[in-house]
């Protein structure tokens, strides 16, 4: 169980990299999850998500209120949400979701990205049932034992707890997300090192040096592309 918290940590400090960018694919994000119901979080739980992700990605609250704005507004951009399957070098499997309002630039922009970086595009699910969707949490300054605790008096159900690199991770299903952080705020923890709804893959590879170098490059050139919001792969990365 290990390796996901280390791909999610590695994708997580890859994205604190680029900030600017970063902060762009979150405010479309919020503007589409405040656009589809409410642009109150309390009240909206698509967004109520994405602000807690983004809080951990340390999103300026200008950007966040920028977005919300648009949403209350006239703002009336429509995107889809789409998802694309393919290979990577080795017989890797990767994920890419996207959020566009032009479907006629992004796929080929995404095939392309595959094409130019050792990769190839597949069909709709040829790889997503190698994944499952899964919400995670970690967090600093509880042990293992008084996390599942936590989890226990508020009656969730969560695949696993674990302790990796200091932090407690959580595992749960995808409908389980909000339950998880109720469980949290009610003894009082709202800051999270992690916390997301990602693809986690069955089974990991390992990745020859040689592949490796060609995998990151076609995983930087899918999360370049503006319309990609997340990207998800069955690589073992290494500490």
């Amino acid at each position: 169980m290990g390796r996901k918290w280390n791909n999610i940590k590695d994708k997580k400090a890859s994205k604190d990299a680029n900030t600017s960018r970063v902060y762009a694919k979150f405010g479309v994000e919020i503007y589409v999850a405040a656009k589809k119901g409410e642009p109150d979080p309390e009240s909206n739980r698509a967004l109520k998500v994405v602000l807690e992700r983004a809080k951990t990605y340390n999103v300026p609250r200008a950007i966040i209120d920028r977005a919300l704005d648009k949403a209350k507004g006239s703002g009336d951009d429509n995107y889809q949400e789409l998802r694309y399957e393919g290979f990577g070098p080795n017989g890797s499997m990767i994920i890419v979701d996207t959020l566009t309002n032009n479907v006629n630039r992004t796929a080929p922009e995404v095939r392309s990205a595959f094409n130019k970086n050792g990769g190839s595009m597949g069909v709709s699910g040829s790889v997503a049932y190698m994944f499952e969707s899964t919400a995670v949490f970690g967090l600093t300054g509880k042990t293992v034992d008084e996390v599942m605790e936590i989890m226990i008096e508020a009656d969730v159900d969560v695949r696993d707890i674990l302790e990796e690199d200091e932090a407690v991770i959580v595992y749960a299903a995808p409908d389980q997300f909000h339950a998880v952080q109720e469980a949290f705020k009610k003894v009082g923890v709202d800051q999270f090192t992690v916390a997301e709804l990602t693809m986690l893959a069955q089974n990991y590879i390992s990745m020859p040096a040689d592949g490796q170098v060609q995998f990151d490059k076609l995983i930087d050139a899918l999360e370049d592309l503006e319309d990609v919001q997340q990207v998800f792969h069955n690589v073992e990365l290494e500490d």
